[in-house]
């Protein structure tokens, strides 16, 4: 390490440009030096900035003027950016002098790291790639995925942060989407069928129990009338019988809102035409108790069993 104490100010930028200039490692006939590392830094820098803001302005303000879908405008404004990233890293590469036959090297370097111990990272990446393209998932759909219901509202290349309706963040890998079962509610169509149970008396007057909840059904506007709802008796119970309305909602995120309010419904509704909602009930069947003949004679002048 030069001492800078006794130097002058041409010595000291001379000394510095040699510490940058000096060759660290070559790369198929390509020198690198400190410099040329620090340029690439910039560059790629620079150019994850741009990516960002680039994303940021299609998806808020040049996107949004055209009739997208909300998970179609995140995916072009994403893949805007991830595009600008990667002509930013083959730029950054031409801009020091190393040729691009020469990232072949560190290609091979990375797939020695990738066998072991970055496959699940690798996995991610081409999964992340996989949900953009394919979209199984979009932004704002409601989805279900490893026991995990909530809504997604950011997809990155690693993985997809999803809020619960707790307003909890998850975090799931990507590779949860593409080898596991997920359900997504809001796939195509956002409409979604309300199932609801609920038991009666079998002293219930079964015509009444169908209009009340007809009625239950029809007040509600949140409801669709078409497809048209239905409701069922599904089974005898040990106590009820067990009735089953089948309506359809238009949107998927208002279910918890509605079932609450059918079911609120139901109860008033029910006490209103004094349908009863029963209990569980258990018959319990009491024997007879058996005599025991007894016998005297014990030394204590106590019985005996025979």
């Amino acid at each position: 390490m030069p001492d800078f104490t006794d130097m002058s100010i041409s010595e000291i930028a001379s000394e510095v440009h040699d510490l940058l200039t000096t060759t660290l490692f070559t790369l198929k006939d390509t020198p690198v030096n400190l410099l040329s590392i620090v340029i690439f830094l910039l560059f790629i820098s620079a150019f994850i900035f741009l990516g960002r803001i680039t994303k940021r302005i299609l998806q808020k303000r040049v996107l949004p003027r055209f009739d997208i879908e909300s998970g179609l405008r995140y995916t072009l404004a994403r893949v805007s950016q991830y595009t600008i990233i990667t002509l930013g890293v083959l730029i950054s590469f031409q801009f020091i002098g190393i040729d691009l036959s020469s990232l072949a090297v560190i290609f091979g370097l990375l797939s020695v790291g990738i066998g072991f111990g970055l496959q699940n990272i690798t996995s991610n990446f081409i999964s992340g790639l996989i949900v953009l393209f394919e979209r199984p998932i979009s932004v704002g759909d409601r989805v279900s995925v490893g026991g995990v219901e909530g809504d997604v509202i950011e997809i990155n290349i690693r993985a997809t942060k999803i809020k619960t309706l707790n307003n909890i963040s998850i975090i799931v890998p990507n590779s949860e989407f593409v080898s596991s079962n997920v359900v997504n509610y809001s796939h195509g169509d956002p409409s979604y069928r309300l199932d609801l149970e609920v038991g009666v008396s079998y002293s219930s007057d079964l015509d009444l129990v169908l209009k009340a909840l007809k009625e239950v059904i029809d007040e509600n506007p949140k409801v669709l009338k078409n497809p048209k709802a239905q409701i069922h008796l599904v089974e005898f119970g040990d106590s009820a019988w067990n009735m089953q309305i089948r309506g359809w909602i238009p949107y998927v995120k208002d279910y918890p809102v509605i079932r609450d309010e059918l079911n609120q419904a139901i109860v008033r509704k029910f006490r209103e035409y004094n349908i009863e909602i029963p209990f569980p009930q258990r018959d319990l069947h009491v024997r007879s108790s058996i005599q025991i003949p007894y016998k005297a004679g014990n030394e204590n002048g106590e019985e005996k069993p025979e």
